[in-house]
């Protein structure tokens, strides 16, 4: 079939394997052209197929040389239908791994579930014994709690009063004002539950409780901090409290795991075009102003190259990992410069519909978006023929 991106707000309902396989490429090639890492062997990666979590599947397999497992919440394709993209992507994952020779394999399921997490536990005493790193890199809007069967829905919003502040539609390139209503406690107390530290808890013990943690195991979380502007609704709305549960969370981890000596860490990473950050108001449009910025000055920085730092320069470094002075580690200290903060401010208070293309970079805001579902990359022939029922072998062998 001819696979076009199909839009529906801030969703593309199609994927491109062809695109998506060209994109795995590249991320691998980026990471071997940075050199080997002395790092982990042997990985277990929980949300592994897109963004931060592939980002660090890549990095693992092809930076340090390691078996990786990762465990994805992805739909197959049917005749006529792609599959979303991080199936696609994963597939690719597994065939380069396997032609250079490195284990890797996948599991498609709820994460949160005691079933998945089973599995992959079964997998690891199968193939692996042990895994001594663990990433935990879900990002899902829901999650059915394993323990009381409720649903919860996380949200995005301001927590005490009402935000206002500027906008972009990404598609349209039209700056305009929104208004976000404060959240209700309920709805604080779900996003915790969907977004915070719990079932990275819970992982952790259950890995642990299995004997398939090695002694001196390392896991790592992603989070967010930000700038002024995003925080009311970002770091002080309702995601931001389950991004502080989940900070927290790393030092129970730590403590609950002091047998095997396994240390917890948070990474703080940058701002990064998602499926998620495209539909949180504020956000494109900080973004657009950022990546002018830090492209001018030479810092700008992808998911892969944010991994591979913090794998190169921080918790693989030789020495001790450098933390902040909440004991976080920070990979995203060249968009909080100073200087690069102090000009997007600048920017922020001029922007409107029509000086955006200028002072902003939409135009790069949009084709990240198009890669992330496998669109807009070079050497792809988008209109030949695509086969669409492209597998998982780990999975649909």
């Amino acid at each position: 079939m001819i696979i076009e991106p199909r839009m529906r707000g801030f969703i593309c309902l199609t994927a491109h394997p062809e695109g998506c396989a060209q994109n795995v490429k590249n991320q691998i090639a980026y990471v071997k052209s940075k050199g080997k890492v002395d790092g982990a062997k042997k990985v277990l990666v929980v949300g592994a197929s897109t963004g931060f979590g592939l980002a660090s599947r890549i990095t693992s397999a092809f930076g340090c040389d390691a078996a990786t497992i990762g465990v994805f919440f992805e739909k197959e394709p049917a005749a006529g239908k792609t599959a979303t993209p991080g199936w696609y992507n994963s597939a690719a994952f597994e065939n380069e791994a396997t032609q250079a020779g490195i284990y890797a394999k996948s599991i498609n399921g709820d994460a949160f579930s005691n079933e998945i997490k089973q599995q992959t536990i079964d997998l690891i005493k199968k193939d692996l014994g042990q895994v001594d790193l663990v990433i935990y890199s879900l990002a899902s809007p829901v999650r059915m709690h394993p323990t009381t069967g409720v649903l919860h829905r996380s949200v995005l919003k301001p927590i005490g009063s009402t935000f206002t502040n500027k906008t972009v539609d990404f598609h349209t390139g039209n700056v305009s004002q929104v208004s976000i209503e404060p959240a209700h406690q309920d709805d604080i107390d779900n996003t915790v539950v969907v977004m915070g530290g719990e079932d990275w808890s819970i992982w952790m013990k259950a890995l642990n409780d299995a004997g398939v943690l090695a002694n001196d195991a390392m896991t790592i979380a992603y989070s967010y901090i930000g700038p002024e502007v995003t925080e009311a609704v970002y770091r002080k709305g309702t995601i931001g409290r389950a991004k502080d549960h989940l900070e927290s969370t790393a030092f129970e981890i730590t403590k609950q795991l002091e047998s095997i000596n396994c240390k917890a860490y948070v990474s703080v990473n940058k701002a990064l075009v998602t499926q998620a950050s495209s539909a949180i108001p504020v956000i494109p449009l900080y973004i657009s102003l950022l990546y002018k910025i830090m492209k001018a000055k030479g810092l700008h920085e992808g998911c892969i190259e944010q991994i591979q730092r913090l794998f190169e320069k921080r918790i693989y470094n030789g020495n001790d990992i450098p933390l902040d002075d909440k004991g976080r580690i920070r990979i995203d200290d060249w968009e909080m410069q100073e200087d690069v903060q102090e000009k997007v401010a600048e920017l922020w208070k001029i922007a409107e519909t029509e000086n955006l293309s200028e002072i902003g970079d939409l135009a790069g805001y949009k084709n990240d978006f198009l890669n992330l579902f496998g669109f807009g990359f070079e050497g792809v022939d988008y209109d030949a023929d695509t086969n669409e029922m492209v597998m998982v072998k780990s999975i649909n062998s």
